[in-house]
């Protein structure tokens, strides 16, 4: 059946936004509503097409009134966060990734003309360590890499929704387990880390990264809309760059530290608005690399991007330049080993 009243969670965040275009855009799809405490930017607001957005809270129970008066058959939950931009109030984030996932799906079970949901979730599911396997597959066991991080939320989203599924089997579900996405214009810790001019990597250590190109996961996340594609899906690049190879194609500085100091890098960089959580400085420890075949076998998808690729696209985008200026690297060095010392 085709999806015909969508509703968006999400929509000031940049994959909510654009999806909220594309389907906007959609001449196939009668009615698309963007929800979120906070508006769109003013360019996606001039291409909503026939979509429109709803200032709402999924926090608050009446997300089930909206549901309901709007006839809504399908809800993509891209309300999810993840991969901060940076520093910000874990509190208020866990509220709308748990409390908030929690009460969107229970509308979303008492709203009999809804018929399918989109979770937009994350590898982070997967944790990062010394005994991780090299490739992680959906049926990976779920070890968030700290017990009180945003992938530690994502366990628990995906939990409340296989609860709705049990209650719930006439649902068409779908999980997307996206790698770090990343492109010219999206603002997460990743991307701001390799825009540092000397970038701090844990001693001893080389972790391999996969990434996911930006348009990439909107486009995954249009067709789980679009047609039924139920089950748990990996999405990430073909290959992997290692944490130094991404380091030198952005032009910048490796500076290796003992993993105990990474806290307090943290602490000088803060001025950046660059951040370390645990699940960062597991993934810069260790890596994480994904099996994507059920992603190109059963959900019908090969992402345009590979990890290289997609990072290569970052940095032209960024516009980020080779840092050559000696005096200003050696500032920045001894700024971070006077710290550590």
């Amino acid at each position: 059946m085709a999806s015909t009243v969508v509703l968006v969670t999400g929509v000031s965040g940049e994959l909510g936004g654009r999806l909220l275009v594309r389907l906007g855009n959609n001449p196939d799809v009668e009615r698309v509503i963007g929800v979120d405490t906070a508006p769109p930017s003013k360019a996606i607001l001039q291409r909503l097409g026939h979509g429109e957005f709803v200032r709402a809270d999924i926090r608050n129970p009446l997300i089930a009134r909206i549901l309901d008066s709007a006839g809504v058959d399908t809800v993509v939950h891209c309300a999810t966060t993840v991969h901060p931009a940076g520093p910000a109030r874990r509190t208020a984030i866990k509220e709308v990734n748990v409390i908030g996932t929690m009460r969107l799906l229970a509308a979303c079970q008492r709203a009999p003309k809804v018929r399918k949901l989109v979770v937009k979730s994350t590898a982070a599911v997967y944790g990062a360590g010394p005994r991780s396997p090299a490739v992680f597959t959906e049926d990976a066991e779920l070890i968030p890499a700290s017990s009180t991080g945003y992938a530690k939320d994502a366990v628990e989203v995906e939990g409340y929704v296989r609860g709705l599924a049990r209650r719930r089997p006439d649902l068409t579900i779908t999980t997307t387990r996206f790698t770090n996405v990343i492109g010219p214009d999206v603002d997460t810790v990743l991307a701001r880390y390799f825009a540092l001019p000397v970038v701090p990597t844990v001693l001893g250590y080389d972790a391999r990264l996969q990434l996911l190109h930006a348009s990439d996961a909107l486009a995954i996340l249009e067709q789980a809309t679009l047609e039924d594609k139920p089950g748990v899906f990996n999405a990430g690049g073909d290959g992997v760059l290692t944490l130094s190879q991404a380091i030198r194609r952005a032009g910048r500085v490796e500076l290796p530290v003992p993993r105990a100091a990474v806290g307090t890098v943290a602490k000088v960089l803060r001025g950046a608005k660059a951040d370390f959580s645990p699940d960062q400085v597991r993934l810069l420890n260790y890596g994480r690399v994904v099996d994507t075949t059920r992603l190109a076998e059963v959900f019908g998808y090969r992402p345009r991007w590979s990890t290289a690729a997609a990072f290569d696209d970052y940095v032209t985008g960024r516009g980020l330049r080779p840092v050559l200026d000696g005096a200003q690297l050696a500032a920045a060095a001894d700024k971070v080993l006077a710290a550590i010392r």
